[in-house]
């Protein structure tokens, strides 16, 4: 498979199922991010976090605005310590080799006989500190350390404890090791450093990144403020293959010559807490002409995204403000994922999200038929919309859905949301709960789903449905029916609840027993009803990207 963008390994998928919410989210990662940042010394004080357009909206209703704004910094690092890449060498391993590799009888050195090739083999695996300590043993060893590409996280300049008690000298220390390995720098994590305080030094490891070829970067600003500027040396790194960056505001592209390629080499571009101009955005990825996977996460401001990319594989937008997402032409996207994005004021309004030339788009959602507004070419989807070849996108094998059942409005506008994508196969629904928007429109009642009419996807192609956050409401058990008697391809519907409380699961469990009396289509259907036991593979964050996309995750992870 070709590189995407996450690797469902347990830990991050234990992170995800433990994190079902923002609240849960802040009080761990809160609680973490204060171990690594303890109260600073009077002469040590940190800067006051500026209250950027993200911060502002969380402040305007709170008694205690730098908290808040600590907490949305802490947030931020949650998620990029999820989602971002993590170093391929751990601090671990020395001490793993030197527990589990006991001195030789006689005292002889055999690791020296080995090649050069494999020693610097070796080298390339270990922590920093490791690595370059190396160079003590004799001239020959020296002379490797320096032919190895180097990969290089701060994190590994660290205490044991990782507690960054004292900022300015890890800043020292990456200033010195840019500076005396000689390159290439295969791979380098920069994350504990106040860049505020050090203006000078940031623009000098940009300047030496770029020119010892650096090919991957993973470069986060902590703790404060979220709108510091990365200078324009960035675009110097030509060399860069995957780039990921996390509470900066983007260097403005405007001073790029015209016509000229920003990132000829770049394959994979995170985004994560990132103040970026919607120009800036589009001009990287029309500058970027190989580009595969776009991530922006947490954007500090509202993104308007219309991009043009024969390149770009996979595009993933996740707790942000999209006023507008249109894939004007990308032949080449495969992956297009949505994950908490809300309108710009806050539920009146809705985000637009236009499909256009995206002839190989197999994977699409989560849309929300009642937030969003879908166009296909010219055509704006709506209630009773009728489907016709120019409305349709039917290379999509994989849709995802969140609906709230209970308004008649919404299931109008799934069933015309479904007849836009005949070829679906696996369908995965998500329950949204009542708000005040919702109940505006009016209750829907369960028998509209009994006149409602044949969907071509359901009828001939869903082979696996998940109905996520099942609330055992009549209106979305008569949509469960309304599948189970007209899909004749059907294999299996998982139906898993978010509740697991006993009250609430036998509750559940007697809904359901209204299905015992339904006629399938189809006679290979089975159905399964869980609790979140079942997300042991998923989670509310990114769930769609984690388990139902099984994407790789080299070396981040929307």
């Amino acid at each position: 498979m070709g590189r995407l963008a996450i690797r469902p390994n347990r830990s991050r998928l234990t992170w995800l199922r433990e994190n079902k919410n923002t609240q849960t989210l802040t009080k761990r990662t809160l609680s973490q991010h204060r171990k690594k940042f303890p109260n600073p010394s009077p002469d040590q004080k940190l800067p006051h976090p500026h209250r950027s357009s993200l911060s502002s909206r969380a402040l305007s209703s709170m008694d205690e605005p730098v908290a808040v704004v600590d907490v949305v910094h802490t947030i931020a690092m949650g998620l990029i310590d999820y989602l971002f890449p993590h170093p391929p060498v751990s601090n671990l391993c020395a001490a793993t080799a030197a527990a589990a590799a006991p001195s030789s009888p006689d005292g002889a050195d055999r690791i020296s006989c080995l090649p050069d090739e494999i020693l610097c083999n070796v080298i390339s695996r270990l922590p920093l500190k490791a690595a370059a300590s190396t160079t003590a043993l004799s001239s020959r060893w020296s002379r490797l350390w320096y032919s190895v590409p180097l990969f290089f996280a701060d994190t590994h300049l660290l205490p044991s404890d990782g507690r960054i008690t004292h900022p300015i000298s890890v800043t020292n220390a990456v200033s010195r090791v840019l500076a005396a390995h000689p390159g290439p720098f295969h791979r380098v994590d920069l994350s504990c450093s106040i860049m505020e305080a050090h203006l000078p030094e940031l623009d000098r490891w940009l300047q030496l990144l770029a020119a010892k070829a650096v090919e991957e970067l993973v470069f986060v600003n902590r703790p404060w403020p979220i709108n510091l500027r990365l200078p324009a040396t960035l675009f110097s790194c030509t060399s860069l293959r995957r780039l990921y960056i996390g509470v900066w505001r983007f260097p403005n592209t405007a001073g790029l010559p015209q016509g000229s390629t920003a990132f000829p080499h770049l394959l994979e571009l995170g985004l994560c807490c990132v103040l970026m101009e919607d120009r800036d955005l589009e001009c990287i990825i029309s500058r970027s002409p190989v580009l595969e996977i776009l991530t922006v996460v947490l954007s500090q401001n509202v993104v308007r995204l219309r991009f043009v990319s024969h390149s770009l594989r996979c595009v993933q937008l996740g707790f942000s403000c999209v006023a507008d997402l249109a894939a004007v032409d990308a032949p080449c996207l495969d992956r297009l994922l949505l994950s908490d994005i809300w309108a710009t004021e806050g539920r009146k309004f809705s985000t637009r999200i236009k499909i256009g030339l995206a002839q190989g788009l197999r994977s699409l959602g989560y849309l929300e038929p009642g937030r969003h507004l879908l166009q296909i070419g010219t055509t704006t989807i709506k209630a009773r919309t009728r489907a016709t070849p120019s409305t349709m996108v039917p290379s999509v094998r994989i849709l995802a859905l969140k609906v709230y059942f209970g308004t008649l409005n919404e299931a109008q506008m799934l069933c015309s949301f479904l007849q836009c994508f005949p070829n679906v196969e696996t369908l995965h629904l998500k329950s949204d709960k009542a708000d005040e928007l919702n109940n505006a429109t009016g209750e829907h009642k369960a028998m509209f789903w009994k006149g409602a009419g044949e969907i071509e996807c359901i009828k001939s192609h869903v082979k696996k449905m998940v109905f996520d956050e099942f609330q055992g409401k009549q209106s979305e058990l008569a949509f469960i029916k309304f599948v189970m008697e007209r899909a004749q391809v059907l294999q299996k519907i998982d139906i898993i609840s978010t509740n697991a409380s006993c009250t609430t699961l036998e509750k559940n469990k007697l809904v359901l027993k209204a299905l015992d009396s339904v006629k399938p289509a189809s006679k290979n259907c089975q159905v399964v009803y869980s609790t979140h036991a079942l997300l042991e593979e998923g989670g509310s964050l990114i769930y769609l990207v984690v388990i139902l996309l099984s994407f790789d995750h080299r070396g981040l992870k929307l």
